[in-house]
């Protein structure tokens, strides 16, 4: 008798728990979501944010407004974010990099940190490398810093920590490097071809030019070696211990239920891997979906500041 009503506890126990979660699952938001982009219209954030807001628009039914609120590389953005409501309704797309370097460099004076917010996921990475001819007389970074003793070597860059990386192998390595602006990666790669520049530093705007022969890489700009590339070493296990990962990224407020958060993150990440976002990604940024999860961009934006201040220190 005790037995079974022990049994009728626990089945009627579960059937009061199931509902909970269900309805935990089911969280929709109760007016629109406003999707911040911490860069201004036409970019390659605000594109990217703009077709995962309508991917989740067209999947979920949720109306998403994206609102550009550009300056200072996002801290503009984040600032105002921190102090939003932690209802789900608003949301920040920033950019690690900028971030990063703000916190490194001026921590004190911004008014928030790390774990001011919640996060939802990364959208992608950019996957930056040093690139050069085919037929450069060198193939790796070894190569080429040695080359560099007997000749002022070209690097073209478009993005001011692609320069500090070089800067940071130029101080350890004891060389001196020309470095040319580029106001993209595309044209990186044809000042490459064109005989203008030794190397470049782009951002995925290469991978076709690997496949097609015309380039080859030199070194992985990140904290791991490249999927396309596995061969390639990267700057840190070649013997210089700086790296660089730029992540899209989503937060919000800190302070979201956890069964807000868990249905953001699931809604987001499923857009991040539709087959328009992933075309989308090819097209824009020749990167693919790159998810880290809330817990895993958490981590990177953490370790990510002591590894920038180290990177600033060398290169100077």
């Amino acid at each position: 008798m005790k037995m079974r009503l022990l049994v009728v506890y626990f089945a009627v126990t579960c059937l009061m728990i199931v509902p909970s979660l269900a309805q935990a699952a089911d969280w929709s938001p109760p007016g629109s979501i406003k999707l911040q982009v911490g860069f201004g219209a036409g970019g390659s954030t605000d594109t990217l944010g703009r077709l995962v807001a309508a991917n989740v628009e067209e999947t979920m039914g949720w109306n998403v407004v994206v609102e550009n609120k550009p300056g200072g590389g996002g801290v503009a953005m984040l600032s105002g974010l921190m102090n939003a409501k932690p209802d789900g309704l608003t949301i920040g797309l920033a950019v690690n990099v900028p971030i990063l370097i703000n916190l490194a460099k001026r921590g004190d004076k911004l008014p928030f940190k790390i774990d001011s917010f919640d996060y939802i996921g990364t959208i992608t990475k950019a996957e930056v490398a040093l690139v050069a001819k085919a037929d450069a007389p060198f193939d790796d970074i070894d190569g080429f810093v040695k080359l560099s003793k007997q000749k002022k070597m070209a690097i073209a860059f478009d993005a001011s920590t692609q320069q500090m990386l070089m800067s940071a192998v130029k101080n350890q390595a004891g060389v001196e490097f020309k470095f040319v602006k580029h106001k993209s990666g595309a044209e990186q790669i044809q000042s490459i071809l064109g005989g203008h520049v030794d190397v470049g530093c782009p951002a995925g705007a290469h991978i076709k030019y690997l496949k097609s022969g015309d380039l080859k890489m030199i070194a992985a700009f990140g904290k791991d070696r490249y999927s396309y590339a596995p061969d390639t070493k990267t700057l840190v296990e070649s013997g210089y211990n700086y790296y660089v990962d730029p992540y899209y990224y989503l937060a919000a407020p800190k302070g979201l239920p956890a069964d807000v958060k868990a249905t953001l993150a699931d809604v987001f990440d499923k857009a991040i891997h539709s087959d328009k976002v992933k075309t989308a990604l090819a097209n824009i940024l020749k990167a693919k979906p790159y998810n880290l999860g809330p817990d895993g961009t958490l981590k990177m934006l953490s370790d990510g500041v002591p590894a920038v201040k180290v990177l600033i220190e060398a290169a100077k």
